[in-house]
């Protein structure tokens, strides 16, 4: 098995992570497991935060690295919350109060549209001059009223409008499939067993 450090301590992203990439013979262990700080993120955009924290993470360790970053994006808002989604209505992290606040920012905004965005990078190693970096996008609506209590973030919030449902009311594998991670996680994959 081949050694590959997770520059995030998520035990989801952990999971399914090392689910895929399993069959490839890489064995994902989490960048805390090997006492790897962790990484600023002060960036405005998701590829040179996902860069910052997978070079940070090779750098400590010596190993290859895998990061994402990801979060959502309100037309309406010009982008916003985007690389603040985690963080959006501040410290501590909190889903109900970053909800809430998108909810009151788009008060009274017709254009409801919004898209989650993930982008993954892998590097060899910490010097690696040409990154492997995938990007998967998920389009939706933002909803007023929350449906749903499976997955987390802004998942209540986000309808999916072919499916009417959002991305809370999917079953696991559905959101899987059709999720922004799941998107930027297949394209990784088919660039590793082609080029690692």
């Amino acid at each position: 098995m081949k050694r590959l450090v997770l520059a995030s301590n998520n035990p989801g992203k952990l999971r399914e992570f090392g689910q895929m990439l399993a069959p490839l013979g890489f064995e994902i262990i989490p960048q805390a497991e090997l006492s790897v700080p962790e990484a600023e993120e002060p960036h405005p955009t998701f590829v040179e935060n996902a860069l910052a924290k997978a070079r940070h993470a090779a750098r400590f360790t010596g190993l290859p690295a895998l990061a994402d970053d990801s979060g959502i994006c309100a037309a309406a808002l010009g982008g916003a919350p985007g690389v603040f989604s985690a963080r959006y209505a501040g410290e501590p992290k909190s889903d109900a109060r970053n909800n809430a606040k998108l909810i009151a920012e788009l008060a009274g905004k017709s254009d409801r549209r919004a898209h989650y965005v993930a982008v993954l990078v892998f590097l060899r190693h910490a010097h690696d001059p040409q990154p492997i970096i995938c990007e998967g996008e998920w389009h939706g609506e933002i909803i007023e009223t929350p449906k749903g209590t499976g997955g987390f973030g802004y998942d209540p919030h986000f309808l999916i409008p072919e499916l009417g449902l959002t991305a809370a009311e999917l079953p696991a594998e559905e959101k899987n499939r059709r999720s922004h991670r799941g998107k930027a996680l297949r394209l990784l994959l088919e660039r590793l067993r082609h080029d690692y």
